[in-house]
């Protein structure tokens, strides 16, 4: 990241709220990033809720802060702050495109209310509860926490009695929801299919099939497109563009992103040179998308790459890994005792679960909480899994890369000395990229020239710069060893596995002696 961080940047308060709204009578919170953030009525009746309070016990980078002390920011000031740039970003294309758009108070209502409660349902430890903790008890089963939102939106309506349109929380989920894997497909997608669009042509299925052989295949064919029509129509967003400002699964530039690249990099003392009022300044709707001048094609390339920054410094640095493997061991042990894992379907229990849980675990004397309170004192005490080595998988193995295991590693080691058994292995295979895996985000997104023109266009980044990167994606694994004594055999292991699997050490360097005598 740079190493300049613009301090005195502007942030305009108060710019989403209508002009004959009288701020002394709004409720206000001071935010050390966005200042002043003023709170609208039906806000507050989110936000004073034992659900949505609960956010103040999630770290937003969950156990960063033992190496970044700093980071101990939570997931409800960053809720707040998303919500004030929701309502920013939908008040600047009100003020310029507002009788273009129709942009109402409802949709103002609606982008603001999602920004607040995008979060509602993360789980503890940031994102390491979803990502590394239940996919090893569920079986493959998918859960988000983007569902649980959605989930615990509908539980905090019913159980608290908040007066809200039923459209508005339905719009609410969707816009949550839009970057989601469970988002639901767009309607106008349909319209793109041949077989799909003839139907709709003709209104006549048959017309398309006289002449053909009409047999199982095609009738069930018929049955599934009928469906997906039905339920596509009953689906159908209005304005678009409206999901590209929180959650944007079009190309990833949304407000969700400017706060925390900023809070982040702020909380753990580094540079932020990304201007994010920039964009929202200058930012567009052509065709119901948000599209940007071509002019800041470079400034949207350095909020991709600031984002990748904090991955690979702070958010997968390798002693915070080293912790957050020791937290997901210690959960895991926990789990049948304190069924950890239960209350993931329902949202009645599910908000009662937050980071003190490692205290629970820590304090509780009960015996079949041992192993894993001895991994929580081992973290208390700094000690930690110790971290070996790692290497970035080469960019010709990217595309067919599968996850290497502690058994991988256990597996490559050679006859002689300790024998190296599955569970004094960790490993951690840390995916870093630009929001869009090996493609590059940019690719997604449309500019335009000037506000005189109405052509929007995507620009190839050989046209801007041949000094952008070609390849989008790091992997990159590491090997730990969950016991001071191992690290020599683990690393020798961990060697062997790279010889075996590339020809080569792919590794940067050697580990050191110093470390392997450690004991």
């Amino acid at each position: 990241m740079g190493a300049y961080c613009n301090e005195n940047l502007s942030l305009p308060t108060a710019c989403n709220l209508s002009p004959s709204h009288d701020l002394r009578l709004s409720k206000h919170v001071h935010d050390n990033v966005h200042g002043n953030i003023y709170l609208d009525p039906l806000s507050l009746k989110f936000i004073d809720t034992e659900q949505f309070q609960r956010l103040r016990e999630l770290k937003q980078l969950g156990m960063t802060h033992m190496v970044y002390p700093g980071a101990v920011h939570s997931r409800f000031e960053h809720s707040l702050g998303v919500y004030w740039l929701a309502g920013e970003a939908i008040h600047k294309l009100k003020t310029y495109q507002g009788l273009e758009l129709g942009i109402d108070r409802f949709d103002v209502q609606t982008v603001k209310i999602a920004g607040l409660l995008h979060d509602v349902g993360h789980g503890p430890f940031s994102h390491l509860f979803e990502r590394e903790f239940l996919p090893q008890v569920l079986n493959g089963f998918k859960w988000a926490h983007e569902q649980m939102s959605a989930k615990l939106i509908d539980h905090i309506v019913d159980v608290h009695h908040i007066d809200v349109e039923a459209e508005m929380i339905k719009r609410v989920k969707e816009l949550i929801l839009a970057s989601s894997e469970f988002a639901l497909p767009k309607v106008s997608a349909y319209f793109y299919d041949p077989f799909f669009r003839h139907i709709l042509i003709t209104g006549n299925f048959f017309s398309l099939v006289l002449g053909k052989c009409i047999d199982v295949v095609v009738s069930c064919l018929y049955y599934y497109y009928c469906y997906y029509f039905v339920l596509m129509l009953k689906s159908a967003k209005e304005k678009q563009f409206l999901y590209d400002i929180v959650a944007n699964g079009r190309n990833g530039i949304d407000v969700d992103k400017f706060d925390y690249i900023y809070r982040d990099s702020r909380a753990c003392g580094l540079g932020c040179s990304f201007d994010f009022q920039r964009l929202m300044e200058t930012m567009r709707v052509l065709g119901d998308e948000i599209c940007y001048r071509a002019k800041d094609y470079l400034s949207i390339h350095k909020l991709f790459a600031t984002r990748a920054d904090l991955y690979r410094t702070v958010y997968t640095h390798s002693k915070v890994k080293a912790v957050e493997l020791m937290v997901v061991d210690a959960l895991l042990k926990a789990n049948s005792y304190l069924e950890i894992s239960s209350s993931i379907q329902d949202p009645s229990e599910y908000w009662k679960l937050d980071d003190t849980i490692i205290k629970t675990i820590e304090t509780a004397p009960d015996e079949e909480l041992r192993e894993s309170r001895d991994l929580i004192r081992r973290i208390r005490r700094r000690n930690l899994y110790q971290f070996c080595n790692e290497f970035a998988v080469p960019k010709d193995k990217l595309e067919h890369f599968k996850n290497v295991t502690a058994q991988d590693i256990a597996c490559s080691q050679k006859n002689g000395g300790v024998l190296l058994k599955e569970e004094d292995i960790a490993v951690s295979n840390v995916r870093i990229d630009l929001t869009r895996g090996r493609q590059n985000p940019l690719e997604s997104i449309n500019f335009f020239k000037d506000y005189e023109s109405e052509e929007k266009f995507p620009i190839p980044d050989g046209r801007i710069s041949h000094l952008l990167p070609t390849s989008y994606q790091d992997m990159i694994v590491r090997v730990y060893s969950k016991k001071p004594e191992l690290i020599a055999a683990v690393s020798e292991a961990f060697e062997n596995f790279q010889l075996k699997t590339y020809g080569v050490k792919a590794q940067v360097h050697a580990t050191p002696e110093k470390k392997k005598r450690r004991l």
